[in-house]
């Protein structure tokens, strides 16, 4: 069943909000419950108190009698001063002998519905349990909050008991209030809160159901659509990144239908050379005594064939994480040296100068040999290719850190900046270096960034135009191998 935005949003708001104010509630009651209680503790502790020197008075103004018999004289006048005791603490207010009879009571005389309370009870009172805190005490019909003040006299001896009972725990009228304006305020809040989801949804319904149709036209190979950014929120950076997707997109694409046509060309040209070549020689239209010469053009067209599939099974590979790198710590430094040393004829017969900066002797990286050398090949193959005559290339090998830095710079016409971005490319070449090198297969430098990527490095290119062009990474510093001692 579809859901849209707006409903989810009132759902789970509506939700948070009641079950806070639920919470709230119950907190805000157990509180009240608390308080109330211990006030009425407060009133009821008052009233017995008071009961107690009222009843003082008057039994040391006949101190001669025994303590009943002072309380039934002057019961009336002890009875107006306990009701106004027992009204300002909500209470009903006893007054016992030590064996739990009521002597005096706030209560109309009908009102009483037991003549005395349990003596077990009574007992456990002046022993100063607290048990009987809140309790029926034998003789309620549900439990009372109750106080007991023991009456005591000269020596310490026990004459009675004083007894405050309340039937209301608490103040029930002041819970029922806080509810209703508890209730009142959550009504409000959720009128609020609808509001407010209404609008913050559309903010953001709005511009997803316009990534929605964008995301539509993508499917249909339309990637020119574009979302309006509005704002600075997240529902803004969803839509400025889905808009930098799509041209990601429509880059890839371009990409796409460029890699297709350049795969076409590097296979068509060489595999259209062979065919004529073969078919001239087929029906005689290249005479016997060149057809030598023919044959070895055929035979490196197809080796450049077989290079170029080779090379793109490796870049695949690669890609796909299927090698292993083979770390091991070794000689950076002597292995660059032996790489220009094996393109000695072709700088020699261009007069390139070579220049070669190392920090130290040796520099030893942990690295996979056998790629870091194809990497180190191919960069200075291409240095090699573009520079011109009499051009120099410059060589630098330092150590900062925990890094070895690495840079290729040769002379010549440079790469334009437009073109830097897509030099890593697979099957990219510029306009210019197409001109200079019609061999390439444009799939070097890609196979250059893929090997570093996965050791975890990264290479970049800067490039003046007319002036240089010079190629940086970097790769971890290894440990040099221990020295074997000399057998002598």
């Amino acid at each position: 069943m579809y859901k849209s935005v707006f409903t989810r949003f009132i759902s789970t708001f509506t939700l948070i909000i009641g079950f806070s104010f639920l919470i709230l509630s119950l907190i805000i009651s157990s509180m009240l419950t608390s308080y109330s209680i211990e006030a009425k503790k407060v009133l009821m502790s008052g009233a017995a108190e008071n009961t107690m020197e009222i009843v003082s008075v008057f039994k040391d103004i006949y101190n001669e009698e025994t303590f009943s018999e002072a309380i039934k004289r002057y019961s009336d006048r002890i009875t107006d001063i306990m009701d106004k005791y027992a009204n300002a603490a909500g209470a009903e207010i006893y007054i016992t002998d030590t064996g739990g009879r009521v002597l005096l009571s706030t209560l109309e005389p009908v009102e009483v519905k037991f003549a005395s309370f349990p003596k077990t009870v009574v007992e456990s009172i002046v022993n100063g349990s607290d048990q009987y805190m809140l309790h029926d005490l034998g003789v309620f019909a549900d439990k009372h909050l109750n106080d007991f003040t023991p009456i005591t006299y000269d020596d310490n001896k026990q004459a009675g008991l004083i007894i405050v009972s309340s039937p209301s725990i608490s103040d029930t009228s002041l819970t029922a209030k806080m509810t209703t304006v508890i209730i009142s305020a959550s009504l409000w809040v959720f009128l609020a809160a609808i509001i407010a989801v209404y609008i913050v949804s559309r903010q953001i319904v709005i511009p997803l159901r316009a990534i929605s149709d964008a995301a539509k036209s993508f499917s249909i190979g339309k990637f020119d659509v574009r979302v309006p950014v509005l704002g600075r929120d997240e529902v803004a950076e969803l839509a400025t990144t889905f808009n930098n997707m799509a041209e990601s997109l429509e880059h890839i694409e371009e990409k796409r239908t460029s890699l297709l046509a350049n795969i076409s060309h590097d296979l068509r040209t060489p595999m259209t050379t062979i065919a004529g070549f073969v078919d001239g020689i087929i029906d005689g239209t290249i005479p016997p005594e060149k057809q030598q010469h023919y044959l070895a053009i055929i035979s490196s067209e197809v080796r450049r064939l077989s290079r170029l599939v080779s090379t793109l099974i490796e870049l695949s590979k690669i890609e796909a994480n299927e090698k292993v790198l083979n770390r091991k710590n070794y000689n950076l430094s002597e292995q660059a040296r032996q790489i220009m040393i094996s393109f000695e004829k072709k700088i020699d017969s261009k007069h390139i100068d070579i220049v070669f900066n190392n920090d130290e002797n040796d520099v030893i990286v942990n690295a996979d040999r056998d790629e870091i050398h194809q990497a180190l090949y191919n960069l200075c193959d291409n240095a090699i290719k573009f520079t011109p005559e009499k051009g120099t290339i410059t060589i630098t090998i330092e150590k900062h850190d925990k890094k070895a830095f690495v840079s290729i710079r040769n002379t010549g016409e440079g790469i334009p900046q437009s073109e830097l971005p897509f030099l890593f490319d697979r099957f990219y070449k510029s306009d210019r270096s197409r001109g200079l090198d019609k061999t390439g297969l444009g799939l070097g430098l890609a196979i250059v960034k893929n090997t570093l990527n996965r050791h975890g490095e990264d290479i970049k290119v800067n490039s003046v135009q007319g002036e240089f062009c010079e190629f940086t990474f970097t790769l971890p510093i290894g440990k040099p191998e221990p020295k074997q001692p000399s057998n002598t």
